[in-house]
């Protein structure tokens, strides 16, 4: 049994090395050398260039398989014998360049990339470490109530504070400081108002009504805890507090209460006029006799409040005698209690754009919304000197003085008035 098995092998090994011997003699190769079949480069110029097109399936016996492998070298032999050794090698050298200068822009630009996060993170520190030192006393400012908790603030004091849960966001908003349309991404994010369109939430934060957008029964405020949660709304205020992500956005506070006075008082707005702007003409502005009913009416005579007396109101102790500021002059720090929340994220209206985009990074929702584009409320700061023209340096400075602690925390220059008294 054994003899036969190895007369079995004798005769196939015998019959291989035949075949071979034909191979060699029917493709009268010589000597060939195998080099080309471990260059890359030459099995892609084969598959290029010699593929067949139009030959019939190849035979299935041991031979014509064999035949086939034969010819696929012969073939990619003389492709790649176009190629010098010296060719090659400096074909392989430049290859080795372009990839070494492509992986250097790359990391090039990584790096770019790198360092503007890394700039604005520092800038972010910044703003964050402002306001600790100023509500911590490093700096010479007053700072009311600083040591006073949140969990002594009142009720009325947190309507500004807007609670999303789904993405964990706390935003308050500051009424001037492009709180439309941020009131608009949170009612996205809250999907808590359906288009009358679609029968659906609104997924487009521009698409969202600018005069619907500011209802408050859209927005869930820490203001509204007490109603829904009763004794456990404080605990459940720590709580998101201490896990959400929180965020503002500030702007120059004489530029501010220029947008505010343009908006509320320099066309006719009813709700103003009545409670604002006729208690400033009977004060200051010695309007004799009664005054017209309407704000529509009052504009048509030519009647309406200056910028000087809406500085008087708001420096006049009577004013919050009678009711606290109206939330579009109150003071940022009165509105979002910064010496209190410790916020993740600080933004500016001067940098609102770049700002907004890192912000949707931050919050992981930049997949989901784009900040609203298009008209903006962006009184110029350049304005402030064409403004306070007509205001007595005195004056200024008193208003300054109302608003100090805004300017020290948000990091905003003093007035050319306070800098030269």
């Amino acid at each position: 049994m054994g003899t036969w098995r190895g007369l079995r092998v004798a005769f196939i090994m015998g019959s291989l090395f035949m075949i071979l011997l034909i191979i060699v003699y029917w493709d009268d190769v010589g000597g060939f050398s195998l080099y080309p079949l471990k260059d890359p480069k030459h099995e892609v110029l084969q598959s290029g260039c010699c593929a067949p097109t139009t030959m019939s399936p190849p035979q299935t016996t041991p031979a014509s398989r064999a035949h086939t492998t034969s010819s696929s070298i012969v073939s990619t032999t003389a492709s790649s014998a176009s190629f010098s050794p010296k060719e090659a090698a400096q074909e392989h050298t430049e290859e080795g360049k372009r990839k070494q200068n492509h992986a250097q822009r790359k990391e090039e630009t990584k790096e770019d990339v790198e360092m503007e996060i890394s700039a604005y993170d520092r800038e972010q520190e910044a703003r964050k470490k402002r306001i600790d030192d100023v509500c911590s006393g490093k700096e010479d400012v007053e700072v009311p109530e600083r040591t006073r908790p949140f969990s002594q603030i009142p009720n009325r004091e947190l309507d500004h504070l807007i609670v999303d849960d789904t993405h964990q966001i706390i935003y308050c908003y500051v009424p001037k400081v492009a709180c439309t349309n941020w009131k608009r991404v949170m009612v996205v994010l809250s999907q808590s108002l359906i288009s009358s369109s679609s029968g659906k939430p609104y997924t487009d934060p521009e698409a969202v009504p600018a005069d619907l957008v500011h209802n408050s029964t859209l927005h869930l405020t820490f203001a509204k805890f007490w109603r829904r949660y009763g004794s456990l709304s404080r605990h459940l205020m720590a709580l998101k507090l201490q896990h959400y992500t929180k965020f503002l956005f500030v702007r120059d506070p004489f530029v501010r209460l220029i947008s505010a006075f343009r908006n509320k008082f320099g066309r006719p707005n009813q709700d103003f006029y009545r409670q604002f702007g006729s208690v400033m003409l009977r004060r200051y502005g010695n309007v004799s006799g009664d005054l017209p009913e309407t704000a529509a009416e009052a504009f048509k005579a030519g009647i309406k409040p200056t910028f000087q007396q809406f500085i008087t109101y708001l420096l006049d102790p009577e004013t919050e005698k009678e009711s606290i500021f109206n939330e579009h002059w109150r003071q940022v720090y009165r509105l979002c209690h910064p010496c209190q929340v410790k916020y993740d994220f600080i933004g500016k209206l001067e940098t609102l754009e770049t700002d907004a985009e890192h912000l949707l990074k931050l919050l992981k929702v930049d997949h989901l919304i784009r900040f609203p584009s298009g008209a903006q409320n962006k009184t110029a700061a350049s304005w402030e000197r064409d403004w306070f023209a007509q205001i007595p340096i005195s004056t200024q400075r008193q208003l300054y003085k109302l608003y100090e602690l805004d300017f020290e925390l948000f990091g905003y220059p003093k007035p050319d008035s306070v800098l030269h008294q």
